[in-house]
């Protein structure tokens, strides 16, 4: 049963995938005949959700060529140029801590019992720049609800690929390595968060966090681990990486907050990748637009303090 929430959702005002990919380059950079399999028998089968929204979606090309994944390096364009080396098959996620089942779980099992759907999100990064992502997809409460939530859980922590050999940027001190995000339970429950296996109709390129990733919409694009291999239920705040690196810029919330300015620049307005030249910035909206869905998370909490 899913939640009534508002939506602006219009089907069809989905932007046609062959305007934006060439499906052949896609299924060979995403691992060829992987693609059927880490997206549980294609994209097609996935369903519409209405917890999209219908703003106009970001070109594939943008996509997949300007973001962040430091495990490649720093530039935009780094992750395109380098993950394509990265082995993503074999895929297991290791599940612990505070739940009933925990074990090493196959990529393949987990998607072989789910349903996908294909989430079109707005994405907004602590850089204050944007994008429209049509993500496929499923909640992370029905992976976390599969193995058991223990009743002391209180948090959910994340694990990326640590592979230097691959992950060219990992042999450098960039950040503390691996990777480690989290959310508060109520957080990762909330039907909005998803874990992401592909996007614009296919598997999730290399470049995007393949084969498996975070997507928390209404938090910076930072809180959305890429490539997880660990999920650990936890009865404390576990640290973040870059909590952990630079606090006085960087909280465990990480909640869109056009009020709360990052330290070097302003979180008032955003930049909208694709929109062109001149296009101007548009005003960055709480929640990155979705508090009437979970504004009711944060009631009673000072988010300028909480950020």
């Amino acid at each position: 049963m899913k939640r009534p929430f508002r939506s602006d959702l219009k089907w069809s005002d989905v932007t046609p995938q062959a305007a934006y990919l060439n499906r052949r380059s896609l299924m060979a950079g995403a691992g060829g005949g992987l693609v059927a399999a880490l997206i549980g028998g294609g994209a097609a089968s996935a369903k519409p959700s209405a917890f999209s929204t219908s703003d106009p979606q970001t070109k594939f090309e943008d996509i997949t060529t300007y973001n962040n994944f430091y495990e490649f390096g720093t530039g935009k364009s780094d992750p395109a140029q380098y993950a394509g080396g990265l082995t993503i098959a074999p895929w297991s996620v290791q599940i612990d801590g505070l739940v009933d089942r925990p074990g090493s779980y196959a990529l393949e099992d987990i998607l072989a019992k789910v349903t996908l759907e294909e989430r079109i999100y707005r994405l907004r990064c602590v850089e204050a720049w944007s994008m429209v992502i049509p993500w496929i997809g499923f909640p992370l409460a029905d992976l976390l609800t599969r193995v058991g939530v223990q009743p002391g859980a209180k948090y959910v922590a994340f694990q990326t690929l640590l592979r230097p050999e691959e992950m060219p940027g990992q042999q450098m001190a960039l950040l503390d390595w691996p990777y480690v995000e989290g959310l508060r339970l109520d957080e990762a429950m909330h039907p909005l968060a998803i874990l992401a296996t592909g996007l614009y109709g296919d598997a999730l390129p290399r470049q995007n966090g393949a084969p498996i990733r975070l997507v928390v919409p209404w938090k910076y694009g930072f809180k959305s681990i890429k490539s997880i291999v660990r999920i650990t239920l936890t009865d404390g705040e576990p640290p973040t990486t870059w909590k952990t690196m630079q606090s006085n810029e960087y909280g465990f919330f990480a909640n869109v907050n056009p009020s709360v300015d990052h330290p070097r620049w302003s979180q008032a307005s955003e930049r909208v990748i694709g929109a062109g030249l001149f296009a101007g910035r548009r005003p960055t909206l709480m929640f990155n637009g979705y508090g009437d869905q979970v504004a009711s998370l944060y009631a009673g909490q000072d988010l300028a303090k909480d950020y």
